[in-house]
């Protein structure tokens, strides 16, 4: 049987995203490039273990002038986790999104975090519609925290500079693991271990949208 990609070698192994028999140099070529790599894909696992990650060049980030100071995570754990599992679920859950998305969503949450730092508040809303959709579920989620602040502590204690500083965090994690791939989830991938750990495997997208 020949490759359902190339229509020339022969193919060796099944591929979930083309739902067909593909050759292993297709594999490696297309895999998140072309192809949108179901998470639980064994050949998507067992390449990220081997993945070759660019370092990030700290001359050349962006926000810069932010700073992420040491304990700023420890001192904000439950709103780190909150956004980097948030983050996580609805992009898997959400057809077609991946790590650049993730990337524009923490991009423009930047902008409108910075611009409650000038004292003038402007929500800067991706252009993309997966960005949008994982900016939207940000946003809630931050809201969400802060009630259950003022209704435990009579006042919400998440400081807008500090939901800055995370969502830098984040960002520049996501510029860490950039693997350069158009369909790329490495940065996914990381943020289920880390806040999503006992959870099992990432949930399956249900649509373009996240539905309640």
């Amino acid at each position: 049987m020949t490759c359902a990609l190339c229509r020339t070698r022969r193919s060796r192994r099944f591929c979930p995203g083309v739902g067909g028999e593909i050759c292993a140099p297709c594999c490696g070529a297309e895999r998140e490039a072309t192809v949108d790599c179901p998470p639980g894909c064994r050949y998507l696992r067992e390449a990220r273990k081997h993945e070759k990650i660019v370092p990030l060049d700290p001359d050349r980030l962006v926000n810069r002038d932010i700073q992420v100071p040491e304990g700023l995570l420890d001192a904000n754990g439950r709103l780190t986790a909150l956004l980097g599992y948030t983050l996580a679920a609805t992009a898997f859950r959400t057809r077609g999104a991946a790590d650049p998305d993730v990337r524009e969503a923490l991009e423009a949450l930047i902008r409108t975090y910075r611009s409650l730092e000038s004292g003038v508040y402007y929500e800067s809303r991706p252009a993309g519609p997966l960005a949008a959709v994982l900016f939207d579920a940000a946003q809630a989620a931050i809201a969400a925290l802060r009630q259950r602040e003022r209704e435990e502590h009579g006042v919400h204690r998440t400081r807008d500079a500090d939901v800055l500083g995370v969502l830098v965090f984040l960002h520049r994690w996501s510029l860490n693991r950039n693997n350069g791939r158009p369909l790329g989830r490495a940065f996914l991938d990381a943020l289920w271990e880390v806040y999503a750990a006992g959870a099992g495997d990432p949930p399956s997208p249900v649509s373009s949208l996240v539905l309640p």
